[in-house]
C-alpha cells in the first residue's frame, strides 16, 4: 500500500512541475507581435510603437493558466489564444478586445483559423478537434457557456499541431502517436468532418509542429513537419507520400555518438518564410536556429546553415514571421520554472535579412539584431519580456525544463506488466464505479 501511495504521489508531483514554453506569433503584415508566457498574453503594436492593453469583459476574463497556443488569422483581424484553463479566447485586433470566450471540455493544445476566417478550430488533450462558427458570435456577448462542435478525433492521442492547407480545402492534425492526419474540411463543419484524405506516416516519435511551403510557382505548397525523432520531413498531403527526410539533429551535431540522449534534438518549432523555400528550425538543444531550403522542383530538403545566437544562452521555444518583412522573430522562456523567483521568463530576439536572396548563398549575411535594432526597440522588449532583467542561468534552466516537460507529455511511456495492472486498478473511471 505504501508503494502505491508513493507512486500516486509521484504522478501528482510530475503534474505540478509541468511548465509551458513561451510562444510568439507575428501579425501577417507585421502590424503587431504577440507573446504568451504562462497565463500572460502580451501584445505590442508596431504601427503605433506602443504596448497594447487588452480588454476582456467576458464572464471568464483573461487566462488563468498557461497559454498553449496563440495565432493570428490570415488577414490579421483576429488573434486566438487558448490553453490549460480550457478557454479559447478570440480577440479583435482592431479594438484589442476579447469578442468571445469559448469553453473547452479539456485543456487546449493547438488552434487554427480557417483561411476565410469563418471558423476557429482547437484541439484538446483528449485528442478531439472542435470547431467554432464565428458567424454565430456576437462581438458584445461572451459565449462562455456555449460549447463548440466536435469536428474530428484522434482517439485519445494528444494533438500537438493544427494547420489549414493553403487553399483551405484540408485541415491537418498531428499527434503524439507519430502521425499526421489530412482531413477534408467540410462545407458544414458543425456537422463534423468525415472524409479523410490521407495519413502522412513516417515519423518515429511524436510530431511536434507543422508548416506549409508555398511559392508563386507552387501555390498549393508542400507540408513540412518536425518531430521528436530529430527530423524534418517533406510531404505531399494529397497522397500522404513522404518526399524527403532531413536529419537535422545529426546535421547540427547535437547527437552524442552513443545516441544516449534521445530527446536532445527534438524539433520544437518550424517557421516557413512567405513566398520562399526557406524554413527556420528550432531544435531543443541548439542555441540558435537551423535554416533549410526546399527545392520544390526536385522535392528535396537541404540544410543551408546553422545561425548561432552568440553572447547568451538562447534556445528558442517558438518562431514567427510575417508575410511582408524579412525578419524572423524568436522567443525563449517558460512559465512556472521550478526554483526560480520569477513567475515567467521570456527573451525575444530577431534575425534579419531572411529573404529569397539568401536561399542559394551559404556566404550570405544573416544578422541577429541587437536590442536597439529590433522594431520597437526598448518599448517592445519591455512589453513582451517584462521590466525585470533576468539572469542568463535561468534561461538555461528554462531550456532544460521545457525539454523535460515535453518528454513527459509527449513521449509515450512503456510500463512493465505489473505497473500496467496497477495503473488499471487506479484509473479514475474505475474509482467512480467502485
Amino acid at each position: 500500500m505504501n508503494m502505491e501511495e508513493t507512486q500516486i504521489e509521484a504522478g501528482e508531483n510530475n503534474r505540478d512541475i509541468e511548465v509551458a514554453p513561451a510562444l510568439i506569433t507575428v501579425h501577417p503584415t507585421q502590424n503587431s507581435v504577440a507573446l504568451a508566457v504562462g497565463s500572460d498574453l502580451r501584445v505590442f503594436d508596431l504601427r503605433g510603437n506602443c504596448g497594447v492593453s487588452l480588454v476582456d469583459d467576458s464572464a471568464e476574463p483573461f487566462h488563468k493558466d498557461s497559454i498553449r497556443a496563440i495565432r493570428y488569422s490570415k488577414s490579421g483581424k483576429l488573434l486566438v489564444s487558448a490553453g490549460d484553463d480550457k478557454l479559447v479566447k478570440i480577440w479583435s485586433t482592431d479594438s484589442w478586445s476579447c469578442t468571445s470566450s469559448v469553453c473547452s471540455e479539456k485543456r487546449v493544445s493547438a488552434v487554427a483559423i480557417s483561411n476565410d476566417e469563418l471558423y476557429v478550430c482547437f484541439a484538446d488533450k483528449f485528442g478531439v478537434v472542435w470547431v467554432v462558427d464565428l458567424d454565430e458570435l456576437d462581438g458584445h456577448k461572451s459565449l462562455v457557456n456555449k460549447k463548440a462542435a466536435p469536428l474530428l478525433a484522434h482517439y485519445c492521442s494528444i494533438i500537438t499541431s493544427l494547420e489549414f492547407s493553403p487553399d483551405g480545402q484540408f485541415i491537418l492534425s498531428a499527434d503524439r502517436d507519430f502521425k499526421i492526419r489530412v482531413t477534408v474540411f467540410p462545407k458544414k463543419p458543425l456537422d463534423g468532418a468525415h472524409e479523410i484524405q490521407s495519413f502522412c506516416l513516417g515519423h518515429t516519435e511524436f510530431v511536434s509542429c507543422l508548416a506549409f511551403i508555398c511559392t508563386v510557382d507552387y501555390p498549393q505548397g508542400f507540408l513540412v513537419s518536425g518531430s521528436g525523432d530529430s527530423t524534418v520531413r517533406l510531404w505531399d498531403i494529397t497522397s500522404g507520400t513522404l518526399l524527403d527526410t532531413c536529419e537535422v539533429g545529426a546535421r547540427a551535431e547535437l547527437l552524442e555518438s552513443s545516441g544516449s540522449d534521445e530527446a536532445c534534438s527534438t524539433v520544437t518549432d518550424l517557421c516557413t518564410i512567405a513566398d520562399s523555400s526557406l524554413i527556420a528550425v528550432a531544435i531543443q538543444s541548439l542555441q540558435g536556429i537551423m535554416l533549410l531550403t526546399c527545392d520544390l522542383a526536385s522535392q528535396t530538403l537541404h540544410v543551408i546553415k546553422v545561425v548561432p545566437i552568440m553572447g547568451e544562452s538562447f534556445i528558442p521555444t517558438c518562431l514567427g514571421s510575417s508575410s511582408c518583412a524579412e525578419l524572423l522573430w524568436m522567443v525563449t522562456g517558460v512559465s512556472k520554472l521550478h526554483g526560480s523567483d520569477y513567475n515567467s521568463l521570456a527573451r525575444v530576439r530577431v534575425l534579419s535579412s531572411v529573404s529569397k536572396s539568401n536561399l542559394n548563398s551559404s556566404d550570405s549575411e544573416l544578422i541577429v539584431l541587437g536590442d536597439d535594432q529590433v522594431p520597437g526597440a526598448e518599448k517592445l522588449l519591455e512589453q513582451l519580456q517584462g521590466k525585470v532583467s533576468i539572469e542568463e542561468k535561468f534561461f538555461l534552466a528554462a531550456a532544460e525544463a521545457v525539454k523535460t516537460a515535453m518528454c513527459k507529455l509527449l513521449i509515450k511511456k512503456h510500463y512493465p506488466s505489473e505497473k500496467r495492472d496497477f495503473r488499471k486498478r487506479t484509473r479514475n473511471d474505475k474509482k467512480l464505479q467502485q
